[in-house]
């Protein structure tokens, strides 16, 4: 059962007890000592294979080498074991852990979303959870339960509570969630962490122009920040420190100045007590390095360019103008009059949020690569830049309401592509979700979550090294007190061999 808490503005004179605010409602869901069905068990143990798998394709890049080296610049803390690195055999303190692992997590692009009033990479939890389970010894069931409530609470909250419009990054949601997560894991009472939820909230929230113009790299690290700050909410809170009250409902709190303002009316639905957390099952992975409403498309140029060639050649297409959802047109569509989305000299991080560019290199080779359909050559090629800049996006009130919809069964990420020929012929096709979603033609499964691993990993992790992880993280649930260490994947000799960049540390 769902319970669906109302969230508001008070005045300070109205003093909201702390059992009302969402902040506490978060903190007892965390804290609930509830069970964690098979399903989901199965869905944790395939998202940290994911979360490997993309996390070691992006080892040798350069966001990737700095924050490892700033992880290996803080030695484990006391009063723990610390932490694992992707790629070495060192370990670190676990804020530094996992910062450069939620780094190196997040910067291809390429791992689960859940989209609903706002976005999310539910996925960006782990890193965080996962070096505190490590630092602290605890169990595989463990973590299996701090997993559950992180996506537990990032899900709920993105379907109630949107960040975007009001031009607030999405990891706004993930430090709350992480630091719930950490909760679970460590069997915290109530009372620390909606202490630790709160300090989480007021130290992750920022602008989106981390996602605006020319994309940075700071866009990998955002989520890892929101997940160092959560661990570091977490000890504050376990020391007995508190944080600002009512963060998410006062008169000068997050929502009356940053989101909906002083009249903002919110339902956020949690699990009652003593329901299991299951909201995990409600997210998709993705199949190709690039943001997530950019799926479905590359799936269906895919089919285009086999169905139709001639939509791939500039000198026969007038114009492909994309109909779609009001998301996919304004964040990475032509609506952000962004004009580094028709740039070939853009960062990666810039094309990766471009829809025009990403249909069109799949459309004209038909298949998508996290490394060679990025490259500067590939951006600049002529014939595709003539091509790119033909293509346009418009929001389509249909393809919009299927985007919100709460139905599973409808909810859809795609929309429906017009290509006019310059002899008048129009092509037209349209997809709703991915081919990888749970609805779509070729769903996720372990099978192709083990395929992805040993894919990105080639010639940069040993077979053996990746078989090792693989028998350890299926036996998850039976992983004892101090075994969690195994859940790392250590790089080949010689594949780490970027001189690390020098900083403070």
């Amino acid at each position: 059962m769902v319970e669906h808490h109302q969230v508001r503005v008070y005045r300070s004179d109205e003093n909201l007890p702390r059992t009302g605010q969402l902040a506490w409602k978060i903190a007892e869901v965390a804290a609930d000592p509830v069970g964690v069905d098979e399903d989901v068990t199965d869905m944790v143990i395939n998202r940290i294979i994911d979360n490997a798998s993309v996390a070691v394709a992006s080892l040798n890049r350069a966001p990737i080498i700095a924050a490892r080296a700033q992880a290996g610049s803080h030695p484990v803390s006391a009063n723990g074991r610390g932490a694992a690195v992707f790629g070495i055999d060192e370990k670190s303190s676990p804020e530094w852990a996992a910062w450069a692992n939620g780094v190196a997590v997040r910067e291809l692009d390429y791992h689960d979303t859940f989209l609903a009033a706002d976005y999310s990479h539910p996925g960006d939890n782990i890193p965080a959870i996962l070096a505190v389970a490590q630092h602290t010894g605890t169990s595989g069931a463990d973590l299996l339960r701090g997993i559950a409530t992180g996506y537990e609470i990032q899900v709920d909250l993105v379907k109630a509570i949107c960040l975007h419009k009001h031009k607030i990054d999405h990891v706004a949601h993930l430090g709350p969630s992480a630091a719930a997560g950490i909760g679970t894991l460590l069997g915290l009472d109530v009372e620390t962490i909606f202490q630790a939820v709160g300090q989480a909230l007021h130290t992750t929230t920022a602008t989106r122009q981390s996602r605006k113009s020319e994309i940075s790299t700071w866009k990998a690290h955002a989520p890892a920040f929101a997940g160092k700050m959560a661990i570091e909410a977490v000890d504050r809170a376990m020391r007995g420190q508190t944080s600002p009250t009512p963060i998410y409902e006062g008169e000068d709190g997050v929502i009356a100045w940053m989101l909906d303002g002083p009249d903002a009316r919110y339902e956020v639905p949690l699990p009652a007590a003593g329901e299991a957390k299951r909201a995990i099952l409600d997210t998709y992975t993705k199949e190709h390095s690039a943001e997530y409403q950019a799926q479905a498309w590359i799936d269906l140029a895919r089919r285009l360019h086999g169905s139709h060639p001639e939509v791939t050649d500039p000198e026969q297409v007038s114009s492909i103008r994309i109909h779609t959802s009001h998301h996919t047109h304004y964040v990475i569509g032509s609506g952000a009059n962004d004009p580094q989305k028709y740039d070939p000299t853009a960062s990666r991080e810039t094309l990766d949020h471009s829809i025009p560019y990403i249909f069109t290199v799949a459309l004209q080779d038909g298949a998508w690569h996290h490394v060679d359909s990025y490259t500067p050559e590939r951006a600049g090629r002529p014939d595709t830049v003539e091509l790119w800049r033909k293509v346009t996006t418009v929001e389509d009130a249909e393809w919009t309401r299927r985007y919100h919809s709460l139905d599973i069964s409808e909810k859809a990420f795609g929309g429906r592509v017009e290509i006019t020929l310059n002899d008048g012929t129009v092509v037209t096709d349209e997809i709703a979700v991915a081919d990888a979603h749970p609805l779509g033609a070729r769903p996720f499964a372990r099978e192709q979550y083990i395929a992805k691993l040993r894919t990105l990993a080639a010639g940069v992790v040993d077979d053996a090294e990746v078989e090792r992880f693989l028998d350890v993280v299926q036996r998850l649930p039976q992983l004892a007190p101090g075994e969690l260490d195994q859940l790392n994947l250590t790089a080949a000799a010689g594949v780490l061999t970027a001189e690390a960049p020098k900083g403070l540390f």
